[in-house]
């Protein structure tokens, strides 16, 4: 028998150990609604870039016979590394988080943006390989799984400096490239290298020497930065390696060299960069920059594409979103790749991949969407993700609701906020969500927060203030504390519905209290320290359930 909404809040306060009148808050519905600023609409035989809207960032993909695996960087958030599945490179949908368990990696006293990111996912003789970096929490690793969906294995630890590594399979055996320092001292900032040595998948360990293949990038007279994201492949008797170059901002590219051998010399293309967006006018209406971190997948039919990440701005090249997936054909000419001709834009609409169209998923991933996500079962669904691994439960899921148990505080490094969210999709987005709350002292308060990073976000919820309840609106701008925006009085002893509308750069703050109107506590909110170029980092927003303990 189902107990009710009440009860069921009162019964998750009690299994929390906390009582209902007590700083648990409860939350019964949680809704998104979002819709891009570019209008399009693709036809019948056309898909939408991006793929993956919002914070999906480093997309690495794989074929297994008629199935595709994308995996993407998901730096301190837990659960981390979200893999997903297609059959026609369209259509996706999340089957698992390669980093479920807590005693997998310790994203204590990790920033937002560092921990795990830019991870490949390949196939080799009924196992998934994921190899990554955990920046400042381990160094490269390696975890497989048998089921793309999980479980996961735990981390194998590899004994080589630097990033972004990816497995190259070939035959029986396996090579690892990667991003390291250069085989001299560095010329300047950002002049890194690309090496290649020999993995032992059957012992887990590294052998043989390592070898240089790439110094710098295209030409190092020109001191390109930032040489990373490497791939290898074997296509028609010559080595391709694919890198990004130019750094995550608008100079972000990909480019491409090949040799006769594994190990080189390797050849720059006279036509590199075979993907950019830097050469094109700044104020171009609707604009994707920051294009490349890219990865090559041939289909079942012979044919090429490539997922690669990239940007929309809203405005002067800020985005609240993060970076997202995105998806090209590539044609080979001449024995070399082509992903997009220099000077043409990415479109946002282009012609389906030459594969069956894959089942459209309950939870789309591109275009304009919405869901409601009404707390049913037991758990969680796989989008929802926290901020660094948790030591013990701060939530639980049961009788229709959420219920969170006060955590650490934003900003506690060493800590674990009492916050789980998801990804802001789209620039112009409404999120909701109906919550029970009493404070229990001053200071103490529960809601919805909108998190880029620890130390840029906004809390807009119920809170406690000389003694009286009070509905309230902070911001925090590249900063340690909070300021407080807006307050108004509440009474929070009936349900408090919360609502965010943003729009771009501004969001404007709703609340309802029981069945009464919804009243707005503030509009046009200038919301530009969410963006990723404000705020600095590789993320984009999360936005969720929060509770918070008095000071």
């Amino acid at each position: 028998m189902r107990i009710t909404r009440l009860g069921g809040a009162a019964a998750l306060a009690a299994m929390l150990g906390t009582a209902a009148t007590g700083q648990v808050a409860t939350f019964e519905r949680f809704s998104y609604d979002g819709r891009a600023q570019e209008r399009v609409t693709p036809t019948r035989t056309e898909y939408r870039n991006p793929i993956l809207s919002g914070y999906y960032p480093d997309p690495s993909v794989t074929r297994v016979g008629d199935d595709y695996y994308l995996v993407n960087s998901s730096f301190a958030h837990f659960p981390g590394l979200p893999v997903f599945r297609s059959k026609d490179l369209v259509n996706w949908v999340q089957i698992g988080n390669a980093i479920d368990r807590p005693g997998q990696l310790d994203f204590t006293g990790r920033r937002v943006s560092q921990a795990v990111f830019a991870p490949d996912i390949s196939y080799h003789a009924g196992t998934f390989y994921i190899v990554n970096t955990c920046v400042e929490c381990g160094g490269n690793f390696v975890i497989t799984a048998r089921d793309p969906a999980g479980p996961w294995s735990q981390p194998i630890w590899l004994p080589f400096e630097g990033i972004d590594p990816s497995i190259h399979w070939e035959g029986d055996r396996a090579y690892i490239v990667n991003n390291r320092a250069p085989d001299e001292p560095p010329r300047y900032d950002g002049h890194r290298a690309i090496w290649v040595q020999e993995y032992d998948w059957r012992a887990g360990k590294m052998v043989g020497e390592s070898t240089q293949l790439i110094n710098g990038g295209v030409d190092l007279a020109t001191r390109p930065v930032w040489i990373e994201g490497p791939h290898l492949l074997k296509k028609d008797g010559w080595y391709y390696l694919t890198a990004a170059e130019g750094g995550t901002g608008d100079n972000h590219s990909q480019v491409v060299f090949r040799s006769k051998a594994l190990r080189g010399p390797f050849v720059s293309y006279t036509g590199n960069p075979i993907l950019t967006q830097r050469d094109l006018p700044a104020d171009r209406a609707h604009p994707v920059t920051s294009a490349g971190h890219a990865k090559l997948v041939q289909t079942q039919n012979g044919d090429w594409w490539a997922t690669f990440l990239a940007t929309r701005p809203y405005a002067d090249g800020l985005y609240n979103i993060g970076r997202e997936t995105f998806l090209l054909p590539v044609t080979w000419k001449d024995g070399w790749p082509h992903i997009l001709p220099r000077g043409k834009p990415i479109p946002y609409v282009a012609p389906r991949p030459k594969l069956p169209a894959g089942p459209v998923p309950t939870l789309p991933t591109s275009g304009d969407f919405g869901y409601v996500d009404d707390f049913g079962g037991d758990r969680l669904a796989m989008p929802w993700i926290g901020i660094r691994t948790p030591k013990q439960p701060f939530y639980r899921v049961a009788n229709g609701a959420l219920a969170l148990q006060p955590g650490a505080r934003f900003g506690d490094l060493n800590g674990v906020p009492s916050f789980v969210g998801r990804r802001q999709q789209h620039h112009v987005a409404t999120v909701s969500t109906v919550m029970r709350y009493m404070p229990g002292r001053d200071g103490a308060r529960a809601g919805l927060a909108a998190v880029q990073n620890d130390r840029s976000l906004l809390l807009f919820g119920v809170t406690r203030h000389a003694g009286k309840p009070v509905v309230a609106l902070w911001t925090r701008d590249g900063a340690d504390t909070d300021t407080l925006v807006a307050s108004a009085p509440i009474d929070p002893a009936q349900p408090v519905t919360l609502t965010l509308r943003a729009d771009g750069g501004t969001m404007a703050f709703d609340y309802a209290v029981g069945g009464a109107a919804a009243k707005t506590l503030r509009t046009g909110v200038d919301v530009r320290f969410l963006s990723t170029t404000r705020a600095t980092g590789f993320v984009g927003t999360v936005i969720g359930p929060f509770d918070e303990p008095g000071l």
